[in-house]
């Protein structure tokens, strides 16, 4: 038995079910396929990792499903880091709020197109039909379309009210009318908004509440990992807490600090030794590509060394911890985004000449700026 205060959020998890008519009692015998469902505990904490709530959530063993006959497509677009500095950069150039957002039980308002029976959830089974089976009415996390039916569902509420979509990052939304201007950016369940009028802002927050029960968190502080710290002049982006729990993971919190991602001149190949672990280097490499969303200055280092994914040497190894001995000196290191009294786009860009020794291919690399604000 869990805790109590564990078992008050599943009971919390098990009436939201209820309220959104998550799924209905049928007989045993008409399920051809009966996926399985468990309890998932999470403790989530904030960005001085004290914590924020305690999270009971019952899933849908989605591993048991069949492809073509209770699932078909599962894509769900996720926000770019670019769009997230951009939308960033331009609430402060433009003196805008920056509003956060979380959808209660967002996959819990997807509507399903196939027909998908579930075992009743442990410790909560119905003593009249002990034997009977949920069928899905509605998405549940763990199903293998949940992402796509929740953003689905999301984003034609959206386009009803008067969004449209970007092109360039479907996980953008953008509302004009008159002088009103809004952004929206949604990653699975977290929504930042932003725009021009505070009180059209207000009023669609409200109606986004009354359609999807909504948390409002009020000014943007911690999203994705990403901190935001705000200053006189505009705002302060950094992974502190990532960079910190990162390094725990590597247990390499009490390394000896370098002044530089990559030593001077450091070149490397595809032969030597092979590393014994691969999958620690991928699992590492792959959690600094995430900390380059704030951390530009590891960009060509990090992707240096996600050359060698396939079969990492020692060296490639070495190269990685000297990359986290550097982040090790420079946790609190972010960006910094300005306002500026007249923004113009700047781009930069520069290459290695055939740097690669084994393919002889150039890296390019490039910086597109906003007024003072980095974007990519």
């Amino acid at each position: 038995m869990k805790h109590p205060q564990w078992l008050a959020t599943m009971e919390d998890e098990i009436s939201a079910l209820h309220n959104n008519h998550t799924g209905t009692l049928v007989p045993r015998l008409s399920a051809p396929n009966i996926v399985g469902s468990k309890w998932v505990f999470r403790t989530k904490h904030k960005s001085d990792s004290t914590i924020e709530r305690l999270k009971a959530r019952l899933v849908a063993q989605g591993f048991t499903q069949i492809p073509g006959f209770d699932y078909s497509l599962t894509f769900s677009p996720v926000v770019k880091a670019t769009t997230i500095r951009l939308i960033l950069s331009l609430a402060v150039l433009n003196g805008w709020p920056l509003h956060q957002l979380d959808v209660k039980n967002a996959f819990l308002h997807g509507h399903l197109t196939e027909i998908v029976y579930m075992e009743q959830p442990p410790g909560f089974v119905d003593p009249r039909f002990p034997t009977h089976v949920c069928r899905l009415n509605k998405a549940l996390y763990g199903l293998k379309q949940a992402p796509r039916a929740w953003f689905q569902r999301l984003s034609s509420f959206l386009m009803r009210s008067g969004f449209i979509c970007s092109r360039a990052d479907p996980s953008l939304f953008f509302f004009y009318r008159g002088r009103i201007t809004l952004y929206l950016l949604v990653y699975v369940d977290d929504i930042i908004l932003t725009g021009s009028d505070p009180p059209f802002l207000t009023q669609f927050i409200a109606r986004l509440n009354a359609e999807f029960a909504i948390k409002y968190l009020g000014k943007l502080g911690y999203f994705l990992g990403l901190e935001i710290t705000y200053t006189a002049d505009g705002l302060f982006l950094g992974q502190a807490k990532y960079a910190h729990d990162l390094l725990s993971r590597a247990m390499m919190l009490e390394a000896k600090p370098v002044s530089t991602p990559l030593a001077a001149g450091f070149h490397l190949v595809s032969d030597g030794v092979a590393y014994s672990d691969p999958t620690q280097y991928r699992s590492l490499v792959g959690a600094l590509q995430y900390l380059t969303i704030t951390r530009l200055d590891l960009s060509y280092a990090v992707n240096t060394v996600s050359q060698f994914l396939q079969a990492p040497t020692i060296d490639h190894f070495q190269a990685v911890k000297h990359i986290l001995r550097y982040v090790c000196g420079t946790q609190h290191f972010g960006l910094t985004f300005r306002s500026s009294p007249s923004p113009a786009v700047l781009g930069y860009s520069d290459a290695d000449w055939a740097r690669c020794t084994d393919t002889r291919r150039s890296t390019y690399g490039y910086a597109i700026f906003l007024g003072d604000n980095l974007l990519s």
